[in-house]
């Protein structure tokens, strides 16, 4: 094992004595983290995990699952199968899974939680992006018929309710940020626990208990793609996607708050980096062969290449300040995973490979843990500690609810009112 760690220390060091020597070093720097990961591949016990992701939530929780008419569910993906393979399909997974799910109550008297099956992102352009401009007046539609059809929304307004809301910004329910923290979160909502792919401190679309999750990538998918384990990877650092949005900001400024653009223009012809707007067949191979792949933000500061990176063992280099990452407090992100500041990515290069190779080695061995895996992703069918069992954990953890959540007898805190006129309108 010191040979392999030793071995990689030089190629490292005489890889960057000299800036000129980069191209005639490349190969030799690669085999250095082939060498790497044939070490791996010597361990024979994966980086342990924590045993939170182990957890079962079943006895922990009961969850009463509204029925509500189709038009709120069943009917949009009827309309466009295309909702069941986007990265924000966990609203309808997660309506399937808790329909068969142990913690599933029929009798609303016992529940801890209430789900309310919505599907807000279904509804999506011919190019296959979600448009969220009616997903307001859908939610407050469906709030509406919970709140007069049954008694258990009106005595919390919401505070034991929780909502799947996939939106880039989550229940802010708009693409740009400027226009999200506009209009912040639907005010009906306010009080419930939403379930959101988008996470980031400090940021009007993020209320305090929130569950951040990971976006859905397609498990069958990625399971076709899977190469031997003993395939050593050559690559240093990977990335493939947008570098610029051309037709909302082609100067790059904006999108990515520049740093996609800063990536591009420093490394585009570092041989290190294999970076490129190309979207290869080869792409999920590719992250197996890869020591370090990119995961900045975009226009959210989320994206399914961390899902990609963690099922495909390949090391997350997260660029995305303030970022509030999935299952934060079951997932050891700071040991799995490299942060960069935003500032700092022209120092990218620099900043990876003085990474002690010790470092990088248990950084490979909890991304072996199939316990990691499982957590980032949502399969069919469910599995125990996937990423439906740790929603189901994040919200048996908020229990009991504090009896401040139940209000008195003709108390109102919401504001059915409020919020933008547009979304006032009948859905």
């Amino acid at each position: 094992m010191r040979t392999c760690l030793w071995v990689f220390a030089v190629v490292l060091v005489f890889g960057f004595v000299d800036g000129k020597k980069i191209e005639r070093l490349r190969t030799e720097r690669i085999s250095g983290m082939v060498l790497i990961t044939k070490c791996v591949l010597g361990f024979n016990n994966a980086g342990s995990a924590g045993d939170v992701l182990d957890d079962d939530p079943v006895g922990r929780l009961k969850v009463y699952v509204y029925e509500l008419p189709s038009k709120y569910n069943k009917k949009l993906l009827q309309k466009d199968p295309r909702c069941l393979t986007h990265m924000f399909a966990a609203e309808i997974f997660m309506h399937r899974f808790l329909l068969s799910s142990p913690v599933r109550t029929l009798n609303p008297d016992e529940a801890d939680w209430f789900y309310s099956p919505i599907y807000p992102t279904c509804d999506l352009t011919p190019m296959g992006l979600p448009l969220p401009f009616k997903s307001p007046r859908m939610m407050r539609s469906a709030i509406q018929l919970i709140s007069s059809n049954w008694p258990y929304w009106n005595r919390t307004e919401g505070a034991d309710h929780f909502f799947v809301v996939p939106h880039d910004f989550g229940a802010c329910f708009h693409y740009q940020e400027e226009k999200a923290v506009e209009r912040g979160i639907l005010p009906l909502l306010q009080r419930s626990t939403l379930v959101q792919t988008f996470g980031q401190r400090n940021h009007v679309c993020l209320n305090e208990g929130s569950i951040t999750i990971p976006p859905f990538a397609p498990p069958q998918k990625m399971q076709a793609h899977q190469i031997p384990p003993d395939i050593p990877r050559s690559i240093f650092v990977y990335f493939r996607g947008l570098f610029y949005d051309v037709n909302n900001d082609p100067e790059g400024g904006y999108y990515a708050r520049g740093a996609r653009a800063a990536v591009w223009e420093n490394f585009k012809n570092n041989p290190l980096f294999d970076i490129s707007t190309d979207h290869p067949t080869t792409y999920y191979e590719d992250m197996q062969r890869a020591i370090f792949c990119l995961c900045p933000l975009g226009w959210a500061p989320w994206s399914p290449r961390l899902v990609e990176a963690v099922v495909f063992g390949c090391i997350p280099v997260i660029i995305a300040d303030d970022i509030v990452l999935p299952f934060a407090d079951a997932i050891p992100w700071e040991e799995i995973g490299v942060f960069v500041a935003e500032e700092d990515v022209p120092n990218l290069d620099t900043i990876l490979t003085s990474i002690p190779p010790e470092v990088i080695l248990r950084k490979q061995r909890l991304l072996a843990n199939p316990s990691m895996k499982r957590a980032m992703l949502f399969p069919q069918p469910a599995q125990p500690g996937d990423a439906f069992h740790q929603i189901l954990n994040g919200l048996a953890r908020k229990l009991p609810h504090d009896r401040s959540v139940y209000l008195k007898s003709g108390q109102n805190i919401l504001n059915w009112t409020a919020g933008p006129v547009g979304d006032l309108k009948p859905w």
